[in-house]
């Protein structure tokens, strides 16, 4: 166990929690698109009879919350301390932006967009997950929040923030884990744009639909 402990006190053990964690995450959001896409289907019925199926399977909707949380719980934390070994390693900033190790927008902005996505989440679960829905139902909430032009402003930019997160945080998952070959980086890094355009656009088109169009 000893071994276990000591590997994940090491920058390279950090970042691997970081990888299995952000792929745990991942995962989620997928799955959490793929049941959204009921509200383009232009009847409330629709989203509310998802809805209404997941609430038949509370207690595992209870413990993949309580995942999750642990998951957040681990990726922020190990983020962070990463973030602040990084910063307390580079006494002097480089005078030159450096590209050649793979330094994109996504890397450099990754602990921002991360702390974007965190404080997006808190408003999200107070607007959703924690709405009072006693005398109305789950659509209700969704239409009311998205009436507000703030609130669909607020939302877009935490999706793109999704999705630069996604596009940089995937392909370097690889990366960490050792599978960074010259033959498919390629075809990684070409998937990790793939799956930031599709939860960014998925995503991000619930609102203006909701708001504007229906």
């Amino acid at each position: 166990m000893n071994w276990f402990i000591d590997t994940f006190r090491t920058s390279l053990g950090k970042k691997l929690l970081m990888a299995v964690t952000g792929l745990g995450f991942l995962g989620f959001i997928i799955v959490h698109l793929l049941g959204n896409l009921t509200l383009y289907a232009g009847h409330e019925g629709v989203f509310n009879a998802y809805v209404a199926k997941l609430h038949q399977y509370e207690a595992l909707i209870l413990v993949a919350e309580i995942g999750l949380f642990a998951l957040a719980v681990i990726h922020v934390t190990t983020g962070l301390l990463l973030f602040l070994a990084n910063r307390s390693a580079r006494s002097v900033r480089y005078a030159v932006t450096k590209s050649g190790g793979g330094r994109t927008v996504g890397s450099a902005t990754m602990p921002y967009t991360g702390l974007a996505i965190l404080l997006f989440v808190i408003l999200h679960l107070s607007n959703f997950t924690f709405a009072d829905v006693t005398d109305r139902t789950m659509y209700d909430v969704v239409a009311a929040t998205f009436s507000s032009w703030i609130y669909i402003i607020v939302y877009v930019a935490a999706v793109v923030a999704v999705a630069i997160h996604v596009r940089h945080g995937f392909w370097s998952l690889f990366q960490t884990i050792g599978l960074n070959h010259e033959k498919y980086m390629p075809a990684l890094r070409a998937i990790s744009v793939a799956l930031a355009v599709i939860l960014g656009v998925g995503f991000g088109l619930i609102p203006i639909y909701i708001g504007i169009i229906v």
